[in-house]
């Protein structure tokens, strides 16, 4: 009899969860009602932000932020090629130009040195220099975002902190979401994150000029705040649509579902960096590459990725798939994709995240993984690459 399968993520929905969510459909309001807000207010809080605006994807947050920012037409940002492509697609939907920064080798995140290089070669040779930077923090680990910072104050860009991977982590003593490094911080919510609201994603700030861009593009340009009125109010029912806005709102039941998660959020976090630990001890021997992570960055886990042989990726991502467990590669690089092909991107132009998409494999990591269900996905790793080892 084959063992159950692994996968390697999965949401965990505690019977709190399904309380807070049947309330909501017990109630008056299934759309955006007082469940959002009360959401919203929560994850400031947690995360020590101002603000934050609730949305039905973490790509329709980086879409509202890129436009809260004022990307348009004739601009350049700038993002990892090793990332979702929501993390550049979000500036063309601005109609702005995406270029990349390759990735640190170690860290597997946007280099802050490679930036700085990239800056300064724009600038010496009269290229356009960015108006926004999105660096994302892979796997759930934060980018070295006070070098990056430091960078935006001597070039003039604007920080897009795409953290989809890394709630409940911490950069220094500052929790991710706080903005203490950025203009705006964008979390996910997707089911395979820390935590879920189903389908989701809130961006977070510290301005509250951009939080009330956000709130209102969200709702498609609508005001009912009358000292926006254009015009004199017809009665208590008016409202003006006074920005191109778009339907990204947050439902309460999504909401419901991410206020009971939050509650548990830094006990998804903390079995998270367990199961990373054991990963890190049981393979100390053998011949794979983990992320590495500064001492000063506390990592939320989303991920954990080995990274092996080029000869023997394949193999290993195919005989864990036949033996039940479930894996993945995150990601290929943006730049390699068709679409961004046809815009003039090609194999070579950043080496790191093009070496380290030919060894990646992402492993099971996900709350609820228990210690058995580790160690066989360990004992298969070992499985195959101790095998020529054993034939030497």
């Amino acid at each position: 009899m084959n063992p159950d399968p692994i996968p390697y993520a999965h949401q965990d929905i505690s019977q709190t969860d399904v309380e807070a969510v049947v309330r909501v459909l017990r109630g008056d309001w299934l759309t955006q009602g007082p469940s959002v807000p009360a959401f919203e207010q929560a994850v400031a809080q947690s995360c020590g932000a101002a603000h934050a605006v609730a949305v039905n994807s973490a790509t329709s947050a980086l879409h509202l932020a890129c436009l809260a920012l004022g990307v348009t037409a004739g601009d350049v940002v700038w993002t990892t090629p090793m990332t979702f492509v929501a993390s550049a697609n979000c500036a063309r939907y601005c109609g702005a130009t995406v270029d990349f920064v390759d990735i640190d080798p170690c860290t597997w995140c946007m280099s802050a040195e490679q930036l700085r290089v990239k800056l300064a070669y724009a600038r010496g040779t009269g290229r356009p220099l960015p108006k926004v930077v999105i660096p994302v923090h892979f796997a759930g680990q934060s980018c070295d975002m006070m070098r990056i910072r430091q960078l935006s104050e001597e070039y003039g860009f604007r920080i897009i902190e795409d953290a989809s991977h890394a709630i409940g982590g911490t950069y220094g003593r500052a929790p991710v979401g706080s903005c203490a490094y950025s203009d705006i911080t964008v979390f996910s919510f997707h089911p395979v994150k820390i935590m879920t609201t189903g389908e989701g994603g809130m961006a977070l700030t510290n301005s509250t000029e951009l939080a009330e861009r956000m709130g209102r593009w969200r709702a498609h340009g609508i005001t009912r705040d009358p000292a926006r009125f254009a015009r004199p109010s017809d009665g208590p029912w008016y409202y003006e649509q006074i920005d191109l806005g778009f339907n990204y709102r947050m439902t309460d039941i999504q909401a419901a579902l991410g206020h009971s998660q939050l509650s548990r959020l830094q006990e998804f976090v903390d079995r998270r960096n367990v199961l990373a630990e054991q990963y890190d001890a049981a393979f100390a021997t053998l011949p794979i590459q983990s992320q590495q992570r500064p001492a000063h960055v506390r990592s939320a886990r989303h991920l954990y990725v080995v990274r092996v042989a080029q000869s023997s990726r394949r193999g290993l991502y195919e005989h864990l798939s036949a033996s039940g467990i479930g894996v993945n590669v995150h990601y290929i690089p943006v730049h390699l994709h068709p679409d961004y092909r046809q815009l003039g991107f090609a194999e070579g132009q950043y080496p790191q995240a093009e070496q380290y998409y030919r060894e990646a494999v992402s492993l099971p990591m996900y709350f609820a993984l228990s210690d058995a269900q580790q160690e066989r996905v360990i004992g298969e790793v070992r499985r195959v690459l101790m095998q020529p080892a054993r034939a030497a």
